[in-house]
């Protein structure tokens, strides 16, 4: 993806960024604990909706397209909180490698 220009104007919704901090449960496992890091504007592009069947129940996956101002330390397994809304971050791009955009693939998690 080659991206000359981006208007910052389009950075029209805050989001809150979070790291998943799990925490013993006492019985051998952890459950997810997001800690929030910062908050950003950034612009939000549903891509797909998809559907499956696993073990007999239909699950939908929801992915988008993050795109914000460059920040060091954003990594996979992070997640932009948005209006009760979480996006996984499974990949993220710099996409013109100038260090001034990072677009982010996300999975939507409820």
């Amino acid at each position: 993806m080659a991206m000359q220009f981006l208007d910052p104007s389009l950075l029209t919704q805050r989001a809150a960024i979070e790291r998943n901090e799990p925490v013993a449960d006492g019985f051998g496992g952890a459950r997810d604990r997001w800690v929030e890091m910062a908050e950003t504007s950034v612009r939000v592009e549903p891509l797909k909706a998809e559907a499956e069947e696993r073990f007999g129940q239909r699950v939908g996956t929801l992915t988008h397209r993050v795109t914000l101002r460059f920040r060091a330390g954003l990594e996979r397994g992070m997640a932009f909180r948005l209006r009760g809304r979480r996006l996984l971050i499974r990949s993220l791009l710099d996409p013109d490698e100038t260090r001034r955009w990072l677009v982010c693939r996300c999975e939507e998690k409820t």
